[in-house]
């Protein structure tokens, strides 16, 4: 498997464009033939965000363009898309895209749509090249459904020729590697070449996709596209339909603008006589506070500067049922709707809730909320390490991406943040998923111990790895810098009774540079220094 550090390959052995696709043949069989245990839908793809993809791209900021392809394989971008979709089952030999909507609701769809009323401005954008070269343009929701579509008559009729209809599903786990499924699956502007496309039937289309994000939530709501043949599709299309994703985005968010001031206006003098004393806030319909205080949470002119900057902001997760809510400081608030948002006023404190979380060197971790034992699954497990980690919050995306890579899907994070929620309650918050208790975990403590000064400390709260049966890419990474920093810090520093510590564990008990280090620092007579020798007896032989 590949090094997750390894760089692209320069652009000076990358292979021209007519190279690349007849290499792609050989790749795509390769790659069918071989699933799930060839090299190049296995490949482990670096588990890196957006940005740092486009780098090691080499193409344009927020495309995915740059050297079509090199020796060693597609695109990493496309093997990711290939290796999604043999996942989910896609028969490169069939297209079989299917209609997502029944041709009664795709109506009630594209009214109920954010980016309906904004058609206009994504015709104006696109329509003239698209008309002018042969191509169609598609619009599609979240889950790839396609919604609108234009384009010259004889374009459409080609269209439909492989199912590239209204209403019709154009996701990954449907048609396979798309202009539409690949951009919405890896979050990015994505262009496709013929070859490129797992499904044989679509090798004679080139496609340009780019997802479009709700810039309240970040969420993804849609995507543009632009398909063709390739002698009308030039690759560059892609900068052309970002930049009308990008328009389409600051057009959201002045929606939103509009929506937050006919709120605050409609509040204004009314929200204050709903409740004779006390504190309360408006909230947005995500849960932004907009106006009014509450306690634990920011101000609401700090908010808006932030959102304004498009920093990530707190907000106050809208319960799916009932008429309550846990604020951030252990208040329980009272939610009614107001308007298009919500009015929420704080009513009492709540006893502090604890977390416990016990996840260094079990096979089986462990948690306890207020003592109470909680059994976790290795996945619930995995996503409250992430959470403790990042107490800020995370998106659906964030988290989904942190575990699964490039094949993770937000809908899989969502289900089990409703089954751990189930489990712990209000200590788990959402918009963005957190920890709202106290929190008490083993590998907090030892990062705060790194910082410090205290080898021995280190030693006695470093029980072993972070869950070690755990594949995450991010907690693999933080498991490794864990375990080589502390090592590092009590090779140099530690004592030998901090180090015979560390020999206890997973990885120290076999390290033959600590053993090595306890044969010096312990006394002859010690049994310590003993059972040291033996264990490099047995790493000798």
């Amino acid at each position: 498997m590949r090094d997750r550090s390894v760089p692209a390959v320069p652009a000076a052995v990358a292979l021209n464009l007519d190279e690349y696709a007849g290499r792609l043949r050989d790749w795509h069989e390769e790659a069918v033939s071989g699933h799930p245990r060839d090299p190049i839908t296995q490949r482990d793809e670096p588990a890196s965000p957006p940005a740092e993809a486009d780098r090691n791209h080499d193409g344009p900021p927020g495309t995915s363009e740059g050297p079509p392809g090199t020796p060693d394989g597609p695109r990493r971008v496309i093997a990711a898309s290939w290796r999604r979709s043999l996942s989910a089952g896609i028969d490169p030999e069939r297209l079989c895209s299917y209609p997502g909507y029944e041709t009664d609701d795709i109506g009630d769809a594209r009214r109920a749509h954010p980016i309906g009323p904004h058609l206009p401005m994504l015709a104006s954008t696109l329509l003239r090249t698209v008309y002018s070269t042969g191509m169609i343009m598609t619009v599609a929701d979240a889950d790839g459904r396609v919604l609108w579509r234009d384009g010259s008559n004889q374009a459409l009729a080609l269209g439909e020729s492989v199912g590239l209809c209204d209403g019709f599903v154009w996701a990954e786990s449907a048609v396979g590697t798309n202009g539409i499924g690949t951009a919405l699956a890896a979050g990015r502007p994505v262009h496709v070449y013929p070859a490129e496309h797992l499904v044989k039937a679509l090798q004679e289309w080139s496609c340009s996709g780019s997802p479009i994000s709700d810039p309240d939530t970040g969420e993804i709501v849609g995507c543009v596209n632009v398909s063709g043949t390739p002698d009308h599709l030039h690759p560059a299309t892609v900068a052309l339909v970002h930049a009308a994703a990008r328009l389409t985005e600051s057009h959201l968010a002045l929606d939103h603008r509009e929506r937050d001031a006919r709120l605050l206006a409609q509040h204004e003098g009314r929200a204050r006589a709903s409740r004779a004393a006390g504190q309360s806030a408006l909230l947005s319909a995500t849960g932004r506070v907009l106006a009014g205080e509450l306690p634990g949470a920011a101000r609401a002119a700090d908010l808006a500067t932030a959102h304004a900057a498009g920093h990530p902001i707190d907000r106050i997760a809208i319960p799916r049922t009932g008429d309550t809510v846990l604020l951030r400081d252990g208040t329980i608030g009272v939610i009614e709707p107001f308007g298009n948002g919500y009015l929420v006023y704080p009513t009492q404190r709540v006893p502090a809730t604890t977390l416990t979380l016990c996840f260094l060197g079990a096979d089986h971790p462990t948690a306890h909320l207020d003592g109470v034992p909680v059994h976790l699954s290795q996945r619930h497990a995995e996503i409250l390490a992430l959470l403790a980690l990042n107490p800020g919050g995370m998106t659906a995306d964030q988290l989904s991406f942190q575990l699964y890579g490039d094949l993770g899907k937000p809908v899989t994070i969502r289900a089990e943040m409703h089954r751990l929620r189930d489990q712990l309650g209000a200590a788990v918050a959402g918009k963005p998923y957190r920890l709202t208790c106290e929190v008490s975990a083993d590998f907090v403590e030892v990062q705060r111990l790194l910082a410090g000064n205290d080898p021995t400390a280190l030693a006695q709260a470093y029980r072993g790895p972070l869950l070690p049966r755990s594949e995450s890419p991010a907690l693999r990474r933080t498991r490794d810098e864990l375990e080589g920093q502390v090592r590092a810090r009590l090779l140099q520093h530690g004592s030998a009774d901090a180090l015979w510590l560390y020999a206890q564990t997973q990885y120290g008990r076999d390290d033959p540079h600590v053993l090595e280090r306890l044969t010096i620092l312990l006394p002859p007579g010690d049994h310590r220094a003993a059972v040291a020798h033996i264990r490099l007896s047995a790493e000798d032989s």
